[in-house]
């Protein structure tokens, strides 16, 4: 096996990458992403067993992706201080994944194989989901602590803040495969935080924040 940043392994996964989101998994096969690459099928095992190590792979990728990686770590880490300029700064990186074409085809790929692939499964439950929502209530929880937002259960509130963003994202996405403009759909990510934070933000708390 050649290590992770030989040029034609690098190929391989990328080709498979976009036919698997296009196509589907099952319905791509070897023969497909070897002549998407440009090489013999036969080639493919002198990187990869098979299809299948290929797609865990391609979920190993997705984990360390701006997919599932909504939030900062170390010093970098969201400060709930700056009120709805944290909110704002998440909006941007959920809209963002898809207008970046490789995080877009994650997020296909994804979305084709959760009720396919239960490895793919618990990647979407734990990491995209799951752990967002935990860092975002722990965000919420400190905000009602320091009154800036009114009490509330930060589970639920986080759940509320993610799940239109979600749905937004999808819809962009259903529109570029359709080929029609994502303009009024790319702007509901903003308009989405706006309506949130003046539903929660305690009155004359000015910490409003921007994203600059």
């Amino acid at each position: 096996m050649e290590t992770e940043s030989h040029p034609t392994r690098q190929k391989i996964l990328e080709s498979a990458l976009r036919l698997f989101s296009e196509k589907g998994y099952k319905a791509t096969t070897v023969r497909d992403i070897a002549a998407d690459v440009g090489i013999r099928a036969g080639a493919i095992y002198n990187h990869f067993k098979n299809k299948e190590e290929i797609l865990k792979t391609l979920v190993t990728q997705m984990m360390d992706s701006a997919l599932t990686q909504l939030f900062p770590s170390g010093s970098e880490a969201l400060d709930h201080t700056k009120g709805k300029s944290v909110l704002l700064r998440l909006a941007s990186t959920f809209k963002l994944i898809g207008f970046d074409s490789r995080n877009e085809a994650l997020f296909r790929l994804m979305m084709q194989e959760l009720f396919k692939n239960g490895e793919i499964r618990d990647l979407y439950q734990e990491k995209f989901y799951q752990q967002n929502v935990r860092e975002l209530s722990a965000i919420f929880f400190k905000m009602m602590q320091d009154g800036m937002i009114r009490s509330s259960d930060p589970l639920m509130l986080a759940n509320e803040f993610f799940a239109p963003l979600f749905f937004y994202q999808m819809q962009v996405l259903l529109l570029k495969i359709d080929g029609k403009s994502t303009s009024s759909a790319a702007t509901l990510f903003e308009k989405h935080v706006d309506w949130f934070w003046e539903a929660i933000r305690i009155p004359g708390d000015d910490r409003s924040g921007t994203l600059f």
